[in-house]
């Protein structure tokens, strides 16, 4: 083996990383991204879970321990609610994931040692389960005033109740969410390279030679790819119930308009990336960089109320978010499109801005 050979074709591969803008990018961002995403927004403590309060006894003593509640950092109010009915529906509608119901008789209860206080949570997030839990370690012993747990506690005055998935199977939260992460990594690299394979095999010229407007040929690149992502979504669909026992609470009509929407919303990103990209290799790299942020920030792996703020805001740009709320929403909790229509709204805007940016994107020529 030549040495000086061998060092002249090492420097000749630096050189080429160094000239291509991509490879370098993923060189350095790479692990940036990981550090910074594991090591800011990726926060297994849950706090601030947004809460509603229906306080049916409306004494000082009952206000006190609501308070005190809210001032454990693990809840935070974002709506008001009078009867258990309302907390339940702004639950199914992902509004709120804990309601806290206290009864008419709040005092009596508490005085002879019974429930006082009962927690509804919803259940088909399991750290959302796990982080309520704390509130009931905290019985009410005294009037208006919740304390920590004593070496002979009384009886538990706070009762937590889940719904939707009362057996905490960690299957009926992940296999809703793996519908959105499979869509995600598949339509967006398949119309990633879509553009750019036409130019790499030469199919370009035949292209425009033919009559078709930038936005027929875009939006005919995108249709069969609408057939196999909902090919996917009625294999995952068949699959999570037979093998995981995954129910369908929600209309089955909801989940696939919520589905094609997704998959729409991913192909108009991965005819972006197309637009961009200058061989197939280098869209399968600008589509690692949208995936990871996607699959760590959307609530997928992580709890997303454990993010700091700028991760979460960060987070509502990526159309896996809005998926996962739609979705679980809909199979999990029985909730309607309609309930959610602000998810809808915002995979809507997402494919609209998409499309519109690639379509302008998108030129005829060769060079």
């Amino acid at each position: 083996m030549n040495w000086r050979r061998l060092s002249a074709v090492a420097i000749k591969e630096l050189r080429q990383i160094r000239r291509d803008r991509m490879t370098l990018a993923m060189i350095i961002g790479i692990p940036v991204i990981q550090l910074i995403l594991f090591g800011f927004a990726i926060n297994m403590t849950l706090r601030g879970l947004p809460t509603a309060v229906a306080d049916q006894a409306n004494t000082a003593a009952s206000r006190a321990v609501v308070m005190d509640l809210f001032a454990t950092g693990v809840v935070k109010p974002v709506a008001q609610a009078d009867t258990p009915q309302e907390l339940m529906s702004l639950i199914r509608r992902g509004t709120i994931s804990i309601g806290i119901v206290i009864p008419p008789d709040f005092e009596r209860r508490r005085i002879e040692g019974r429930e006082a206080v009962q927690v509804l949570v919803d259940g088909s997030d399991t750290a959302v389960q796990s982080a309520a839990m704390q509130l009931a370690q905290m019985p009410l012993d005294d009037p208006g005033r919740v304390r920590p747990l004593t070496s002979s506690p009384p009886a538990p005055a706070i009762n937590v109740v889940s719904f939707y998935n009362p057996e905490r199977r960690s299957a009926i939260h992940i296999v809703p969410g793996l519908i959105g992460v499979i869509l995600t990594m598949t339509m967006v690299m398949f119309t990633a390279v879509a553009i750019v394979r036409e130019r790499e095999r030469g199919n370009m010229e035949l292209l425009i030679a033919t009559p078709l407007s930038t936005a027929e040929l875009m939006v005919g690149k995108v249709l069969p790819y609408i057939g196999i992502g909902l090919v996917q979504i009625t294999l995952i669909l068949l699959l999570g119930m037979w093998i995981f026992q995954v129910p369908v609470r929600g209309s089955l009509l909801d989940v696939y308009l919520a589905s094609g929407l997704f998959v729409l919303a991913n192909l108009s990103l991965g005819l972006l990336i197309s637009t961009r990209a200058k061989s197939q290799f280098q869209s399968m790299q600008m589509t690692f960089f949208v995936f990871l942020p996607s699959i760590l920030l959307s609530g997928f792996m992580f709890p997303f109320n454990g993010m700091p703020a700028a991760a979460r805001w960060f987070a509502e740009v990526l159309p896996l978010t809005h998926f996962l709320r739609l979705i679980r929403g809909v199979m999990l909790r029985g909730a309607g499109l309609g309930e959610m229509w602000l998810e809808m709204l915002a995979l809507a805007a997402f494919t609209a801005v998409m499309m519109t940016v690639a379509i302008l994107r998108f030129s005829r020529r060769l060079d």
